[in-house]
């Protein structure tokens, strides 16, 4: 009995989620080159963008504190594939999304998520 009270802490924590930094941790995506593509893309047109101080578009949501939302765009899980494929291709990741397709490759989608996850923490 006592080993099952010794276990029960970690078996109730089994399950949950990983801390935000490592279900967010992007270890082949370069935040550097993210910010450079974020600003040869114009996100900056429509979205405040940490670390960006022109422009600060209105016309979609502010991406400071990216990170520790739990949604993206309102309705999809904030995980690092589900990020990199809005980012590239908003539409088709989220049917009816504001959002246009972006001119980034998969790799510069990436770049871009490891961006917002690393500078958009509160």
């Amino acid at each position: 009995m006592h080993t099952v009270r010794a276990l029960l802490p970690l078996l109730l924590t089994a399950g949950c989620k990983p801390p935000p930094d490592e279900a967010q941790h992007m270890p082949q995506a370069d935040p550097v080159r993210g910010k450079q593509a974020i600003v040869r893309a114009g996100c900056g047109a429509c979205h405040v963008v940490p670390g960006l101080r022109w422009p600060q578009g209105q016309s979609g949501p502010s991406l400071e504190g990216f990170a520790d939302q739990g949604l993206i765009a309102g309705r999809l899980p904030n995980r690092p594939d589900l990020l990199v494929a809005y980012v590239r291709n908003a539409p088709a990741t989220l049917p009816g999304t504001t959002m246009p397709a972006m001119p980034l490759t998969d790799g510069e989608a990436r770049d871009v998520a490891a961006y917002l996850y690393a500078s958009g923490k509160r």
